[in-house]
């Protein structure tokens, strides 16, 4: 038998065709799990019988009209001795499936945004916690009680077994625990999000964060340690039945086995973030990730994968690459490497990870004491000499460099935070200070400074300055020269103002109503005074020179004709888009009267409907771009935002590319008129509408504006930084930072990932 210390692989399963967010064991079958994912399915998987290892899909569930974020179990009861699955989803809606059912048995509604957490208790009761800041309990298909009290997204929650307790964990670095609706104690350490939390007792409970620390509490309040191993945010938590050994996953790749107190084991993973995890009945852990597998790993030596598979597992981990910034490798100077018979020496931890020059390349290894040998976990890319494309994040911050400074050989190591516009006496100055260290090191400090940075210079200005939407000229290149040098080079985001569909020829637009209003309908024909009207409206919009304005009986006959039939509204409908820009129609149609600005949105809204014609889904969606332009036009879509991107998001699927650039174009202004407020759950809601339409957006302009828009919505802002790496942004959008044709969506979405390192 092998080590009781050592897992191995046992399987890994293919099925999801995206990350997978959410595991649960299933009382039923026998050793049967249950997975969901971005894919918007969840699937169960049962064991193969002997002597074949793995799992195969009994079935695959559908419901949900959004990615799927958490999956939990209902214990059997007397009407469903099998148990239950609850999935929890982005559409802000909990299925309920039955263990032989694809479709839902029920759903519960009530969340407002993305339910990403789910735990079941006694009696069937069902605990949900969604970005909307609250948690919910539900009982017999009813929403028993809202638990409000977090002040961001509640990632976490748990039932505990006895005393009818709950513990709800949130953004907001705070663990809340929960009796008959009321909120008892507010657990506080987390320096960062909570992002799971596991049961040990009635008493005891762990959780882990973004800060990279696991802490195990008492539900009196003390916390009564804390672990630490992962090297990025740690998202899961699993608990072995003994009630005292863990595993953990989380974004440094890595699954990690806890015993004794102590991480004894650690599994890295050929995958960017390693989701979710659980423990099978007979002691395996299952885990997902962001590849779209499942893997399990066994301590048995006969669930084993075979000697092939494992090489295989192996040998896919080595052609890993590793960005030094996001894991524990630290400051890497290549010419300071050792080669490979660094790797004769033993290590003296589990997991300890070594850094060696082979060639031109540097390779990562990582000891394991089960096997005694340096396995090799990928190629490292994004060295010292690269650092003048990437930032570097430190204590919250971005900076060109952070470098390990030794003062006194053998005492503790300091990190000094460097952006190449700062003056390096003055940060050496400063340097000094924070760490009580005599000023007689200044120069020294200063001169390292200047050494490791020669040359680094902040990237070279665009080769032309024009506005990436229109192409437009947008300054001088001198003024644009000037600025980089104090700057770093973004000209796409934060993109605060606007963007708008301003192109039109009103000759054909006129030439086109009248066309259509020749076969209209007796009730609806205008008569030829009425088409003036409009033609002078349109004019009056079209013509910033126009000397005569929109009249208020003008705007009024705009109105009733945009309610005509909706087979030949559209070039109404294209009337309508360009005169919202106008000041005055904008003001009119959008407040002048306090049940306008509603009347106009919802008439909008009833012309987006999935099965509308697409020539009045893609103007509809065009007006609400325009009425952007308008103070009165924004302050209405704010206030109407959760319906507006509710329906818009409903089109991500329609094969159209003009329909996708206007609904990029929608997401890209409510980001720009976000930024900078704290409103969580309406980022949270941009972010997800972008994420979703990135799936089947093919147009490289609409993949440019959501990238825009996803850019928009995270810069300076860690809680949306957050919630996008939850979505798997990250690895979402990978795929366009090698687009050249046209370059901008290639750079934006580089810049994109800059932000979310």
């Amino acid at each position: 038998m092998a080590s009781p210390n050592s897992y191995k692989l046992s399987c890994s399963i293919p099925g999801h065709e995206m990350d997978v967010r959410g595991l649960s064991a299933a009382f039923f079958p026998d050793g049967a799990f249950v997975s969901v994912s971005r894919d918007r399915t969840g699937r169960v998987w049962v064991p193969n019988s002997s002597p074949d290892r793995g799992f195969t899909e009994m079935h695959c569930m559908t419901g949900h009209q959004n990615f799927v974020s958490c999956v939990c179990i209902i214990a059997p009861s007397d009407t469903y001795p099998r148990g239950l699955i609850a999935t929890g989803g982005n559409d802000h809606n909990i299925c309920v499936f039955t263990l032989d059912q694809p479709q839902p048995l029920f759903t519960l509604k009530g969340h407002k945004n993305t339910v990403c957490t789910l735990s079941s208790g006694k009696f069937g009761t069902l605990l949900s916690g969604s970005w909307d800041t609250t948690a919910k309990v539900w009982l017999n298909e009813k929403c028993m009680m809202t638990l409000q009290g977090h002040t961001a997204a509640v990632w976490a929650v748990v039932i505990l077994p006895e005393q009818g307790l709950m513990l709800s964990g949130s953004a907001d670095k705070t663990i809340k625990l929960w009796k008959a609706g009321h909120c008892e104690k507010t657990f506080t350490g987390h320096e960062d999000c909570v992002r799971g939390l596991a049961v040990v007792s009635d008493l005891e409970f762990f959780s882990c964060s973004n800060d990279t620390s696991i802490r195990r509490w008492l539900v009196t309040g003390e916390c009564v340690q804390v672990y630490y191993s992962h090297t990025n945010y740690i998202y899961s938590l699993a608990v072995f039945p003994n009630g005292q050994d863990f595993v953990s996953t989380g974004e440094d790749r890595t699954l990690r086995i806890w015993k004794q107190g102590e991480c004894q084991q650690t599994i890295r993973l050929p995958a960017q973030s390693v989701w979710c995890c659980c423990i099978l009945p007979n002691g395996d852990i299952a885990v997902g990730a962001s590849d779209g597998l499942i893997r399990v790993f066994t301590e048995v030596e006969d669930r084993m994968a075979s000697p092939q598979d494992l090489q295989a597992f192996e040998d896919e981990l080595s052609k890993t690459t590793i960005d030094p910034k996001t894991g524990d490798l630290g400051d890497i100077k290549m010419e300071d490497l050792p080669g490979r018979d660094h790797l004769d020496e033993p290590g003296n931890r589990e997991g300890q990870t070594r850094l060696i020059k082979e060639g031109q390349k540097v390779e990562a290894y990582q000891w394991s004491v089960a096997d005694s040998r340096w396995m090799k976990i990928g190629d490292v890319v994004g060295g010292s000499n690269q650092q003048t494309s990437k930032k570097v994040n430190y204590e919250g911050k971005e900076y060109d460099f952070v470098f390990t400074i030794d003062i006194n050989e053998g005492g503790p190591s300091m990190k000094l935070p460097y952006n190449v516009t700062d003056d390096p006496w003055l940060t050496a100055h400063n340097f000094l200070q924070k760490n009580e260290l005599s000023p007689m090191f200044l120069d020294q400090v200063a001169n390292f400074i200047i050494e490791n940075t020669k040359g680094h210079t902040l990237g070279a200005a665009p080769p032309s300055a024009a506005d990436p939407f229109t192409g437009k000229a947008t300054g001088s290149t001198s003024a644009i020269v000037s600025s980089i040098l104090f700057t770093s080079t973004n000209i796409y985001f934060p993109k605060t103002d606007g963007v708008t569909f301003e192109q039109a020829n009103a000759t054909q637009i006129m030439a086109k109503l009248r066309e259509l209003n020749g076969g209209a309908p007796g009730e609806y024909r205008l008569s030829e005074g009425v088409l003036g009207s409009l033609e002078k409206l349109l004019v009056s919009v079209c013509d910033p020179c126009a000397s005569e304005q929109p009249t208020t009986e003008q705007i009024s006959l705009l109105w009733k004709t945009s309610h005509w039939p909706e087979d030949i509204v559209f070039p109404v409908l294209d009337i309508l888009r360009l005169a919202v820009r106008h000041p005055q129609v904008n003001e009119s149609l959008c407040g002048g009267d306090a049940d306008n600005g509603v009347a106009l949105c919802n008439h909008l809204l009833s012309l987006m409907k999935p099965q509308a014609r697409p020539a009045n889904q893609m103007l509809a969606l065009r007006t609400l771009c325009n009425c952007f332009s308008g103070w009165r036009g924004r302050a209405l879509l704010l206030a109407q935002r959760e319906a507006v991107l509710s329906h818009a998001a409903d089109l991500c699927s329609v094969c159209n590319k003009n329909i996708h650039i206007a609904l990029a174009t929608l997401v890209l202004n409510y980001a720009g008129s976000l930024h900078g407020q704290p409103d969580l759950e309406a980022k949270a809601q941009c972010l997800s509408v972008a994420s979703a339409a990135l799936e089947s957006v093919q147009d490289k302009e609409a993949v440019f504006r959501l990238l825009v828009a996803l850019g928009t919505t995270v810069a300076s802002d860690q809680t949306a930084q957050d919630l996008a790496k939850s979505l798997g942004v990250t690895s979402q959008i990978a795929k366009y930072t090698s687009v050249t044709d046209p370059a901008k969506v290639g750079e934006c979405c580089q810049l994109v990932l800059k932000e979310l390192q």
